[in-house]
């Protein structure tokens, strides 16, 4: 039986050379590279593509993606753990259809649903038109093409990755520590400190990363509702590879952003696995 496991896991192993571990040595090979016309290898190597971004300019759009995803993760935290408790707390029927109505607005384009913010947000947009029919304001507010309305769409598109991992954590609690907690006096509060909030820090995690690593890395939601106002990682690769056609520089930003990704998920993933367990009590 053991040694069908490796025979089973051929394909596995196949998927995530070819479409893993080959396109990211490509990436680290061209960032490496001096070339500077487009697609074109040379034969000496150099460090200059990662000493560029050290540039104040692009170190700028660096901070300002990081703030912008961290804000973002923050937001759907904060969010995303009470929805996903109340939901767990729910009877059968009535949590299956909240999780669905969660889910729902995941099956319409990406793209579509952020078009539907622009029109949200616009100046004749349904807030503005609202706030201003109500008398609450005399002329529309800028509220697209703002650091805010990237911000407010990556909670939008991305708030079910948070809610979703926590659900699933919270769900799996053992109820019976919870009874043991009442019986020994706790009450609801301190339940909740001492035996919820531990036990499902995995979702936690889980939801941090499953968030902050497309909220770092986005381009069309900054694209659009920032209005090419608000520059972020996504953004300056997609420009070095079709626009400036620096296809050098841009792998090289892009293995930086890869390696910011595989930090911010050992850190999370070593606290998870240390605090994970729930020390309860």
């Amino acid at each position: 039986m053991n040694n069908k496991k490796p025979i089973l896991a051929t394909p596995y192993i196949l998927w995530s050379i070819i479409f893993t571990l080959v396109p990211l040595v490509i990436i680290l090979i061209f960032s490496l590279n001096s070339g500077k016309q487009i697609a074109k290898l040379e034969t000496t190597f150099t460090l200059d593509n990662y000493k560029l971004f050290f540039d104040p300019l692009y170190i700028d759009v660096f901070y300002r993606s990081l703030k912008v995803s961290i804000i973002s993760t923050i937001a759907c935290l904060i969010i995303g753990y009470p929805a996903a408790y109340i939901i767990a707390q729910k009877n059968v029927k009535f949590r299956d259809f909240l999780i669905l109505f969660i889910i729902l607005p995941q099956w319409t384009n990406f793209l579509l649903r952020t078009y539907a913010w622009m029109f949200i947000l616009k100046d004749n947009g349904p807030i503005n038109s609202f706030l201003m029919g109500t008398g609450i304001i005399k002329q529309s507010l800028p509220l697209l093409y703002t650091e805010g309305a990237v911000i407010m769409g990556m909670i939008y598109n991305f708030l079910p990755y948070m809610i979703l991992p926590i659900y699933s954590v919270i769900l799996k609690i053992d109820k019976r520590y919870i009874e043991a907690a009442h019986d020994l006096g706790a009450n609801s509060s301190t339940t909740f400190k001492k035996i919820i909030m531990p036990l499902s820090m995995p979702g936690v995690v889980s939801g941090i990363i499953m968030v902050f690593m497309p909220a770092i890395s986005t381009f069309v939601i900054s694209d659009l509702l920032g209005g090419g106002h608000t520059m972020l990682m996504g953004n300056l690769i997609q420009n070095q590879f079709l626009a400036a056609r620096n296809w050098q520089f841009g792998s090289a930003i892009s293995m930086i952003l890869i390696i910011i990704m595989l930090i911010a998920m050992l850190l999370l993933g070593r606290y998870s696995n240390k605090d994970g367990g729930g020390a309860i009590w």
